[in-house]
């Protein structure tokens, strides 16, 4: 016997469970919350930037092996144009303790992992100095990713 009452119920629980996965899934593919320093040359590469590099480059299962509670990264791009326009940067990314036992926004400066890349461009452009740093930071954040996370 067909009971419409039973079938909105039915019905009504069958949404709510698949709005539940979504939004499981939906906060499963968001980047996992660490505490991040960034403590880069604005010439060289914006906040912006870096933290959309920092986004893509966490992942669940770093936080799974490196819990968010307990560690944190802080980012470093350097350098700039010479006199004879080139371009020398260095990006480096650490991971590194939070200060424990109480949690705090206040990181260890006792990196348990890092990852420096640098490079010179000869006869560079603002612009394509600019994009070295993303690209070493890129870079770095490779290097540490397979170490921590492979």
């Amino acid at each position: 016997m067909h009971n419409p009452l039973h079938a909105a119920a039915c019905g009504a629980l069958l949404a709510g469970l698949l709005a539940l996965g979504t939004a499981t899934g939906a906060a499963a593919a968001s980047a996992p919350s660490y505490l991040h320093i960034n403590k880069s040359s604005e010439l060289l590469i914006d906040d912006a930037t870096v933290d959309a590099l920092f986004a893509s480059f966490v992942s669940a299962k770093m936080a799974k092996l490196y819990p968010t509670n307990r560690w944190g990264f802080a980012t470093q791009v350097e350098g700039g144009l010479t006199a004879n326009n080139t371009c020398v940067v260095t990006a480096r990314v650490m991971l590194v303790q939070r200060n424990m036992p109480v949690t705090t926004k206040l990181l260890l400066f006792k990196p348990e992992r890092m990852a420096t890349t640098f490079d010179a461009l000869p006869n560079a452009s603002s612009a394509q100095c600019r994009d070295l740093a993303k690209s070493k930071l890129q870079e770095a954040h490779q290097a540490l990713r397979s170490v921590l996370a492979p």
